[in-house]
């Protein structure tokens, strides 16, 4: 998506905030974008069909009541470029080479340390003796300030999804999967032992966001 006058500007700038609203909302047909960016449906179309040309787009076929089915547009992993993974090849490479090192132990050692350290930085900034939804709102926006887009969403149960829409590490965890391992126990630990948590969708596992159940006690 190169940048070459104020027209195609125009459609540069149009074009990654459907990669963004994609990357956010997950699969959509053209008409709900087109509502929310307030363009014709049609314009939208042309969008989608060039950013599928450039293989960051993709779609799907839903049967509908009437009519032809919808067709609804998802990112593909090619459009992962635009979400960039901090530091990431730094840190394979140092992984690589602690592993080279110290073997899986070593590995194993730093995972523990890192771990530990993360557990701290989160019981310091998520309130301990409040409500589990400020908990959770405190946890999801230090997820986000670190790259994870992450939200809270109540669910008629009385129990939340955390979800988690990116993964600026995905790159690593999927070169280390104790990464992803141990988070599952970070929550635990910032949000208290009064609650379950439960990861639902899984980026590596093909899932288009990482999502986690959390019931209290």
């Amino acid at each position: 998506m190169e940048i070459a006058n104020s027209t195609e500007s125009t459609s540069v700038r149009t074009r990654r905030a459907i990669v963004q609203r994609l990357k956010q909302a997950g699969a959509l047909d053209a008409e709900t974008l087109a509502s929310h960016f307030n363009i014709t449906a049609m314009a939208v179309r042309q969008h989608l069909y060039a950013l599928q040309k450039q293989g960051l787009v993709t779609y799907q076929e839903e049967p509908r009541p009437m009519g032809r089915p919808a067709k609804l547009w998802q990112l593909t992993s090619a459009a992962d470029r635009f979400f960039p993974d901090r530091y990431a090849e730094l840190t394979l490479s140092l992984i690589h080479s602690v592993q080279t090192a110290f073997g899986d132990a070593g590995l194993d050692r730093l995972l523990e340390v890192r771990t530990r350290e993360q557990i701290q930085a989160y019981q310091a900034i998520v309130p301990r003796r409040a409500s589990l939804k400020r908990r959770l709102d405190a946890l999801a926006k230090q997820r986000t300030e670190e790259g994870y887009m992450a939200e809270v969403l109540p669910q008629a149960d009385g129990s939340f999804l955390l979800v988690e829409k990116h993964c600026p590490i995905c790159a690593v965890a999927t070169a280390c999967v104790g990464m992803c391992r141990t988070e599952l126990e970070v929550f635990q630990a910032a949000l208290g032992e009064d609650v379950t948590i439960e990861r639902v969708e899984h980026i590596l596992t093909g899932d288009r966001r990482c999502v986690y159940q959390v019931t209290g006690s």
